[in-house]
This record gives structure tokens, C-alpha cells and sequence, in this order.
């Protein structure tokens, strides 16, 4: 353990500072495609029941019309977070009668491109863009890859830790400064460490073979719907024979905020030649993208982990980050485990939170030297082979077993969850962390071998697997209904937010042409 992150975690453990730790703050956004009785890509429209897609708080759409998106609140207590990340999953498909929600992150059998509805989000400007932008996603990546489903694990530190910190280190710039700082520091080390998640979580070893469209791949076929690598973790993490050859040059520097900002104005105020050429509109004045640069927007940008900031109304994130600063931080690589009904536990979040703080904590020099590259290579290696016996990594130009850095990994975190432990009492950190000391030491365990014995065994394809989880846990919820009060609360929100919608289409006076140009024009000022 680095003398920085020993002299940290003394700081935090001095009592009145060790009630800070119990502040840290959690948000879940789950991912999945709605399907029909015969597991194949539902074609429905988002169920009214289920409110606006454009304005409910909880219940969205991602890219698809079919690809819902639960999201929580934020809570202190991760465990609290999961029970509102169930309670929308039971609200959820109380609405759906004979649809069902698919359990893993790769999708089943989808029909043709053409045939995967695009999101829709009404007739107001808003609406339009979200609708126009999925269209440019469409257009630049397609569709199918589109499908793909995870979790997302939003994190935060209280203010009052970073001023506890900042002080010790007599560091005089302005709190926010410092704060932002102190999270890209975060993400540095994630970048560094996040292999160690793949292994340990990743939950997508094999999928459909139709999802491939006839594309060159060096996947292996385990039957025949069914491709695979045998020692994979995530093949959704992985490039899957996809590339975006505009998104490869574009690699925003950790060094500070600014340089990360600089970075992305640049992707979203750059024309791409090959985006230029396909034009904004076609023949009959349709909109086919908002733009024809790197980004059409900032979420554009394919990242395992994003800095964020709560944007107001009519901001967009850019602003933001740029206005105010870093707020909390958004891991975007997780996979669904289609072995839980949730998709994830209370001991992976716990994991995570160990995890995530330990990034916070130990040192994190800025990356130099191919430090960048190595750490890219490192996740993708993890992602394609992650349990192959002996496989080695690089750290510092040297390579390195997996298992063995695990481990050292492993020890420096779990004096992390041993000091969360005891600021909440218990030991459950501890439980969580000698759940994934288990899996460095038997790969049988991580759900990525899991789910490749399952398929073994059964004899089953990815797909049929698939839809039996899914209609498993389709009993889970629907043997549990919420309560009478609980089902009106979410009643009262579907509602509100379709009420919502409408007001916001009757107020819009102005064409939807001048509103993107405006909404283009607006990171300029």
C-alpha cells in the first residue's frame, strides 16, 4: 500500500471524520430490452402505462423503443438503492402482460436493422432531437449494436471529505477545483484498475450469432446460434468486430478537467469527412444526424467511466462540468448478470464502493509514457480473455500475471472495505471483497464461466438460456407485486409525466430546424 493512501485512510479513520464514509451516495441506471413470449424483440411502442419516455424520472428508453432504462434515485445506503431498482422492475412488469424484460447484457435473435425501432420521444424539439440523435447513432454505428444492454453505477463522495482532504494537503485552490481534481485522479486509476471489473463481473462470454450480421469476427462457434471465445468475460466491452474509426483518435486527457472538456468541445465542433459526406438531411429534407461531427453530442463518446454534473434546465453536460465542476462519477462498464434478477447485488456494489473509493484514495500520477495504451490493452485482453490460466498484463512496461496483481489489488482495497466496514458497522464489505478474493482464486466463479458452463450443461444457445432467465425472473417480480400505495405512487408519476409531455409540446412555438441550430450554437458561448 502507497504511504498516500496509508496516510488517507489514518485521516478517515480518526473519529469524527469516519461518520463521512456512511455519506458516499449511489445510483443505478439498468438497461433492458423488452421482449416477446418467444424471446425476439418486442415491437410495441413503450407501454403508455409506463408514463413518458421523454419526462418520467424512473422509467425511460435508451436507444431503441423496445431498450428500457430504469433509474434510481440516489441514497446513501446501496442496499436501499437496489430495493427502488426492484420496486421499478415490479412496477414494471406489473404493466407489461405478455412482454418480458431480457435478463443478460447481449441481446437475442433481433430482426433486420431496418426493423429495430429507433426511440421515440413525441412531437416537441426536445423530443425530436433525442429521436434524431438515435437516428445518427443509427446511421454511424447501426442499430444492432445499439442493443446492447448494462448497468451503469453512479458514485459520489461527500464535499465534506474533499474539504477534509484539501485541507490536510494545504492544497488553496478553490474547493470546486480541488473536487474535480481529485475525481479525475478517480478516473485515472480506473482507467488502470478497471480490468480487475471484467474479471470479476463480467457477465457476457457468448451471444447470438445472428448479432454478428454476417461480419468478420474471431469469435468461435460454441452451437449453431452461438458464438463465443472460451476464456471471454465481456464480449460486450470488446470491439465485436465494430470500429469508430471517427471516436479512435478521439482520446480525452485525464490530466485535469479542462483537458478532458478541451477534448470533447473539440469531438462535438469537428466535422467527421465520412459523416460530412452522408449530410444532415436527405434528399426529401428528413433529418438523418444533428451534425456531421466527431459527436453529434457529448454522450456520444463511448467511455468506460464519465465525470458528471447535474445540468439545469437547457444546460447540457459540457456546460456543466465546465460551470461548476465535477459532482459524481458514472461506471459504464458493467455488465447485466443474467444469474440475478436485478442484474447486480448488494456484494458487487459493495465491491464497487471499496473499489471506487480505493481509486479516490491511493495515488494517481497523471499517465505518461504509453501508460494510456497499456491500460487499454490491459481491459481489452481482460475482456477477450480474461480467465485464460496464466495470462499476463502489463504494469509499468513489465508484464505481469493476472492472478497476481489481482491479488495485490485485491489486499490494497480490502483495507479500504475494512475501514467502510467500520464506519457502518458489520462486515459486509469484507464479505463482499472475499467474494471476489474467491473468483482470482477459482475463474470457475466469475459469471462469465459460469454462464459458459450453464450453456454446457444445458445444452442450450445463449438465446434459450437467455429467455429462461428472463422468464425466470419475470416469476421472481411478478410472485412479489407492490403494494396498493406503492403501485398508485408510481401511477401518480406515469401520469404526471405523459401530463408533462403534453405541456411541454403545446408550449413549443419555434421549428425544429432554429431550435437544433440553437442547441449547436449553445457550447459556443
Amino acid at each position: 500500500m502507497s504511504d498516500l493512501l496509508s496516510h488517507r485512510l489514518a485521516l478517515l479513520a480518526e473519529p469524527p471524520n469516519l461518520p463521512l464514509l456512511s455519506q458516499c451516495l449511489h445510483g443505478i441506471e439498468r438497461e433492458c430490452l423488452r421482449i416477446d413470449d418467444r424471446g425476439e424483440l418486442a415491437m410495441t411502442p413503450h407501454p403508455r402505462a409506463l408514463g413518458s419516455a421523454l419526462t418520467h424520472p424512473k422509467i425511460t428508453t435508451d436507444y431503441s423503443e423496445a431498450l428500457l432504462e430504469f433509474i434510481t434515485g440516489t441514497a446513501t445506503d446501496p442496499q436501499q438503492t437496489l430495493a427502488e431498482l426492484d420496486a421499478i422492475h415490479r412496477y414494471t412488469y406489473g404493466k407489461l402482460a405478455d412482454e418480458w424484460l431480457w435478463s443478460p447484457s447481449m441481446p437475442g435473435h433481433l430482426p433486420e436493422e431496418a426493423q429495430i425501432p429507433i426511440a421515440e420521444y413525441g412531437s416537441s424539439n426536445i423530443g425530436r432531437l433525442k429521436h434524431v440523435y438515435r437516428q445518427g447513432l443509427a446511421l454511424r454505428y447501426g442499430k444492432t449494436m445499439q442493443c446492447i444492454a448494462g448497468i451503469h453505477y453512479n458514485f459520489s463522495l461527500p464535499e465534506t471529505l474533499w474539504s477534509l482532504l484539501q485541507a490536510d494537503e494545504g492544497d488553496q485552490r478553490k474547493r470546486q477545483d480541488y473536487q474535480s481534481s481529485r475525481y479525475i485522479a478517480l478516473i485515472r486509476n480506473f482507467r488502470r484498475y478497471s480490468w480487475l471489473l471484467m474479471y470479476l463481473f463480467g457477465a457476457s462470454p457468448a451471444l447470438d450469432s445472428s448479432f454478428m450480421r454476417g461480419r468478420p469476427h474471431q469469435l468461435e462457434r460454441l452451437d449453431e446460434n452461438t458464438l463465443y471465445l472460451p476464456w471471454a468475460t465481456s464480449l460486450r466491452m470488446s470491439d465485436l468486430g465494430y470500429q469508430s474509426n471517427a471516436q479512435a483518435g478521439l482520446t480525452p486527457c485525464y490530466d485535469d478537467l479542462s483537458s478532458y472538456t478541451d477534448s470533447l468541445h473539440k469531438a462535438v465542433s469537428t466535422p467527421y469527412p465520412a459523416y460530412a459526406a452522408m449530410g444532415t438531411k436527405d434528399a426529401e429534407g428528413n433529418w438523418l444526424q444533428l451534425n456531421t461531427n466527431v459527436l453529434q453530442i457529448e454522450n456520444e463518446y463511448y467511455s468506460n467511466i464519465r465525470p458528471k454534473r447535474v445540468t439545469e434546465s437547457g444546460e447540457r453536460p459540457l456546460q456543466a462540468l465546465r460551470a461548476r465542476g465535477i459532482q459524481y462519477i458514472e461506471v459504464r462498464c458493467l455488465d447485466i448478470n443474467p444469474f440475478l434478477p436485478l442484474g447486480i447485488d448488494l456484494d458487487e456494489s459493495r465491491f464497487l464502493d471499496a473499489f471506487l473509493l480505493f481509486c479516490a484514495l491511493e495515488d494517481s500520477p497523471c499517465l505518461v509514457q504509453g501508460e494510456c495504451g497499456a491500460s487499454q490493452a490491459n481491459f481489452l485482453k481482460v475482456v477477450t480473455e480474461g480467465r485464460k490460466p496464466g495470462l499476463e498484463l502489463q504494469r509499468c512496461g513489465e508484464p505481469v500475471a493476472l492472478q497476481s496483481w489481482a491479488g495485490e489489488l485485491l489486499a490494497r482495497i480490502g483495507q479500504v472495505a475494512a475501514l467502510l466496514d467500520q464506519a457502518q458497522g458489520g462486515d459486509q464489505h469484507a464479505q463482499a471483497l472475499a467474494a471476489q478474493q474467491a473468483k482470482v482464486a477459482d475463474s470457475s466463479l466469475t459469471p462469465s464461466a459460469r454462464l459458459l458452463d450453464a450453456l454446457k450443461r444445458s445444452g442450450e444457445s445463449f438465446s434459450q438460456f437467455a429467455l429462461r432467465q428472463s422468464r425466470l425472473h419475470a416469476e421472481h417480480f411478478r410472485q412479489q407485486p407492490l403494494t396498493a400505495a406503492e403501485t398508485a405512487c408510481f401511477d401518480t408519476a406515469s401520469q404526471a409525466s405523459l401530463a408533462q409531455q403534453t405541456t411541454m409540446e403545446a408550449a413549443d412555438t419555434q421549428d425544429f430546424d432554429s431550435f437544433v441550430e440553437e442547441y449547436q450554437r449553445s457550447l459556443m458561448a
